[in-house]
């Protein structure tokens, strides 16, 4: 049996924090969070130092890390890029697609599936998000046009068919298509969330209507208030705020959405409503310098500065080069969110949101002992999976 006993740190629990208690866990699972002087036997014991314990961080929307993009379509691409989330905290993550072909789409689904047997030292990759190609042609952002299309039962069918690992698919709803789209996916227990759209509120209600209850890093590629025949009307954006139920999603970086924009946010949103992602692309995690957006085989040459991935022109973001624990430390240091709840963002929320709050997402009896170890800096000294350390400083 492997018993696990972590002492001497702060417990970041659902509803407080602890001082002079410990955290135990067996064969990966928590048992218990009991004063400091309980006894679990024959156990390995991890002294946090008098660091932070907190549930482990879930990344639901990355594209890569450390060199590697998951469409790339390697094992290698896929084992590299949860390695080094782990390294920052990420004991969950969701890889995400880029709009490609239909053969190149399939061909990513099917390596998820083989490098998720072979992924020992990583995060571990829950499901696949689908980033496109269902998106509006105005709101493309980094997607590739050629391959932008309405929705199309004849492809989205097939796929879910095919695979089981999709856990969300990103699309714009005011496409032909897209409630019998919302509702598919529903059916099949994928979540649909609105992105890359010049929807306005109404048509973003009747989406939420039909399943579509998440959006897609909000305030990226998507509508706000526009005029239509000499008309004001609210955009994706607005909807995101009067619709109190939406659940949204940032990257917060501290570069693609100011101190203003995420204290608006969180002001008007909660906690419990935002997950913080990386969105992060391949230079996740490296130097800054040159790099390649997408795929090796396809991708655009990208700068890499301030934080952030530019076009090579410097007049637009490229991506983003965030890893977990700097979108912690955003929102704790330039945000003014305090540690508990910035915790929930990356932990609590996107786990309800996917779906997976019954396993993971806080520090709870019963559930995966999924824990990251960090300093008041939010500097990363241990991540741990399933109670193995997976990443020491």
């Amino acid at each position: 049996m492997n018993r696990l006993k972590i002492v001497n740190g702060k417990i970041i629990t659902p509803y407080r924090m602890l001082n002079r208690h410990v955290l135990l866990a067996e064969n990966g699972i928590i048992t218990a969070i009991e004063p400091e002087n309980t006894s679990c036997g024959p156990c390995q014991i991890i002294d946090a130092e008098g660091k932070y314990i907190a549930p482990g961080f879930i990344d639901m929307h990355t594209h890569g890390a450390g060199g590697h993009d998951f469409m790339d379509g390697t094992v290698a691409a896929f084992l590299g890029a949860a390695e080094m989330h782990a390294r920052h905290g990420t004991t969950t993550l969701l890889p995400t697609t880029l709009t490609s072909s239909q053969e190149e789409l399939r061909h990513t689904l099917s390596v998820f599936r083989e490098a998720s047997a072979k992924n020992t030292c990583g995060s571990h990759m829950q499901g696949m998000h689908l980033e496109g190609p269902y998106f509006s042609k105005n709101q493309l952002g980094a997607q590739d046009p050629k391959f932008i299309h309405d929705p199309d039962p004849a492809e989205y069918e097939p796929i879910t068919r095919e695979s089981k690992d999709i856990i969300r698919w990103s699309a714009a709803p005011e496409l032909k298509g897209a409630m019998e789209f919302g509702r598919f996916m529903r059916m099949n227990g994928i979540l649909p969330s609105i992105a890359h759209t010049d929807a306005i509120y109404e048509e973003v209600m009747e989406a939420f209507e039909n399943g579509f209850t998440h959006m897609t890093h909000l305030y990226s590629a998507m509508s706000g208030v526009s005029r239509r025949n000499a008309f004001r009307f609210a955009g994706v954006i607005e909807s995101a705020f009067l619709i109190e139920e939406m659940t949204v999603e940032i990257i917060a970086d501290g570069v693609h959405l100011p101190q203003s924009l995420l204290q608006l946010i969180y002001k008007s949103k909660g906690a419990g409503k935002i997950a913080l992602i990386t969105d992060s692309m391949r230079a996740a995690g490296m130097p800054e310098g040159t790099s390649i957006l997408g795929s090796l085989k396809a991708g655009q040459t990208v700068l890499i500065e301030d934080g952030v991935a530019k076009m090579p022109d410097r007049k637009a973001f490229a991506g983003s080069v965030a890893t977990a624990d700097r979108l912690v430390r955003t929102m704790v240091q330039l945000a003014g969110v305090n540690l508990p709840e910035a915790i929930q963002m990356m932990t609590a929320t996107p786990a309800k949101i996917c779906g997976i709050f019954s396993q993971k997402g806080s520090l709870t009896i019963g559930k995966q002992a999924d824990m990251v170890i960090f300093d008041q800096d939010i500097h990363i000294t241990k991540t741990i999976i399933k109670g193995n350390i997976i990443y020491e400083e």
